[in-house]
């Protein structure tokens, strides 16, 4: 990956492909490989049928990635997840045997229906890319990436995830119903025999391997470049959070790393070297909506996370 205008070239081979599977969903999509560019994790959240799953599915295919996924459950312990130390008689020793967060995409589906002590197991594996089991470091792959999913009507028997799982999370991502007119496309499609997760996702090709990720990452650190001003206004807005009325618990630093982080690979999705006050209001809501908590008052009285970042846009002067 020599350059930002190759690495577009392939994002746009990639997007051809996803779109042929995943129907509408634009804003997820692109900020979906904003997660994948920037090497982090997303959360998404969105009521069973809305392509989740299908989504971390697709990536899977297009990135020629190993693939595991785990289905949250509450009798999950922690060894399901990274793996055990078993005794071989053959050996007359104990031999490691890897869990399925050894791999390249994880599918964490219904993260929260499993207990914070199994949760908690995800931790090392999210920041560090590594998994210690009885007292032994273990390297899990270097593009490793969680997607996890969670639905947000069914509160009974699941686990609010702690703070410090979700603040690992780089964006949490907001699934909704799709648009009418894409819903229709699904039912013709289904209507004519193409079954667009047997079929056409069984077709999709790899354009954008681990190297390829790798190197990526390394351009988008290098090649997009962040001025002063807007570094300032990143700032001021995550700052902004702690100091708020209506908030209880404000964002902390590592919103703001991940708010620049994503700017910066949103920049060079879309083409460019630089990035944009735009960039940054965008990529707030996802960054911020899993790391601010509204006081009990304010969720009493309706507000939500977007009347928070609006009223905080208003107040905050963007850079010229």
């Amino acid at each position: 990956m020599k350059n930002l205008e190759e690495l577009t070239a392939r994002v746009k081979v990639l997007r051809q492909q996803m779109d042929q599977v995943v129907l509408g969903q634009e804003r997820v999509k692109e900020h979906s490989l904003v997660c994948i560019l920037a090497g982090g994790h997303a959360l998404l959240e969105g009521v069973p049928g809305t392509a989740k799953t299908l989504l971390a599915l697709t990536f899977a295919k297009l990135l020629g990635c190993r693939f595991r996924r785990i289905q949250f459950t509450p009798d999950l312990m922690p060894a399901d997840l990274v793996g055990t130390n078993i005794y071989s008689p053959k050996t007359s020793g104990f031999e490691f045997h890897a869990g399925p967060i050894f791999t390249d995409l994880l599918l964490a589906d219904e993260v929260n229906r499993t207990p914070p002590k199994t949760q908690s197991a995800l931790l090392e594996a999210m920041q560090e890319r590594a998994a210690t089991i009885d007292g032994t470091r273990h390297p899990i792959s270097p593009v490793f990436t969680v997607f996890a999913t969670q639905n947000p009507v069914e509160y009974e028997g699941t686990y609010p995830l702690p703070e410090a799982q979700r603040v690992r999370f780089l964006l949490k991502l907001v699934i909704d119903y799709p648009e009418a007119a894409v819903e229709g496309r699904m039912l013709e499609a289904y209507a004519s025999g193409r079954r667009l997760l047997d079929e056409v996702l069984a077709g999709l090709k790899p354009c954008l391997g681990a190297e390829d990720r790798a190197a990526a990452r390394r351009l988008v650190g290098s090649a997009v470049k962040v001025e002063a001003g807007l570094r300032d206004y990143i700032l001021k807005i995550v700052t902004a959070t702690r100091g708020d009325e209506s908030v209880q618990l404000g964002a902390g630093p590592r919103a703001s790393l991940a708010l620049l982080d994503s700017c910066r690979a949103l920049a060079a999705l879309r083409g460019r070297n630089f990035i944009t006050p735009d960039d940054v209001k965008e990529m707030a809501g996802p960054v911020l909506r899993h790391r601010v908590i509204l006081s009990p008052e304010a969720e009493m009285e309706g507000l939500v996370l977007d009347d928070l970042l609006k009223r905080i846009f208003e107040k905050v002067e963007v850079p010229r």
